[in-house]
């Protein structure tokens, strides 16, 4: 399966999943999510893993003057809390379900904005550049090195020099089924370090390698 086909299928999929079940395919742990609990899941997200790095991803900056990138923002769940924190947010995602389901979500607050990408640039975005970037459990379903390589790379192009991109892939070894939009595919420290290089990265610091939850900063050169 080659990449057009297999950013078909991901799109596909994920409005599959979208109408099916939004909440659970976003956050697995459970299928009975309430609309408070889902909410205050991505608070927790943002807290954990944002707020206790402000000093990596802010970089002296106020957090109310920067532009910040949710790459795979999903139904919002994220973007909702990095709305609440910072000056500006922009989600991006694959699926128009979802999107859909964000723009209903986020309707209040004034200062996100929402495009649907086709999975091969991030054309849609313009000229536009971001002093942070984050993703959280989007690289995990992703089938392919070259895909998840590619969109590494999209981000930085968006990215002001010196920036963060904040994200986790998925470090478990495992024998990853073709074009399968769920498991994804793993990846290991010399996968992201080559990734990194070829993409305009320094990958700056690591943890959790062999894990489902390998976290990276790569900061833009």
């Amino acid at each position: 399966m080659d990449s057009p086909e297999l950013l078909q299928k991901m799109k596909r999929d994920w409005d599959d999943r979208a109408r099916e079940n939004f909440q659970y395919y976003i956050v697995n742990s459970r299928t009975d999510w309430s609309d408070e609990d889902f909410r205050a899941s991505g608070d927790q997200t943002v807290e954990r893993y944002v707020l206790t790095d402000m000093e990596n991803v802010c970089q002296g900056k106020r957090p109310c003057d920067m532009k910040v990138l949710d790459f795979g923002c999903g139904a919002g769940r994220v973007t909702r809390s990095l709305g609440k924190l910072f000056g500006e947010v922009h989600g991006v995602d694959i699926s128009s379900e979802m999107l859909k389901l964000a723009g209903k979500a986020l309707a209040d607050l004034p200062n996100v904005r929402l495009y649907e990408t086709n999975g091969q640039d991030l054309d849609v975005l313009g000229d536009l550049l971001f002093d942070f970037a984050f993703s959280f459990s989007v690289f995990h379903h992703i089938p392919g090195k070259a895909i998840i390589e590619n969109c590494i790379g999209q981000v930085g192009r968006h990215l002001r020099s010196g920036c963060l991109f904040k994200f986790e892939v998925q470090g478990h070894p495992f024998e990853a089924p073709e074009g399968d939009t769920w498991l994804g595919t793993p990846l290991s420290e010399r996968d992201m370090l080559e990734i990194a290089d070829r993409t305009g990265f320094e990958s700056r610091y690591r943890v959790g390698e062999g894990q489902e939850s390998y976290w990276h900063w790569f900061f833009k050169k």
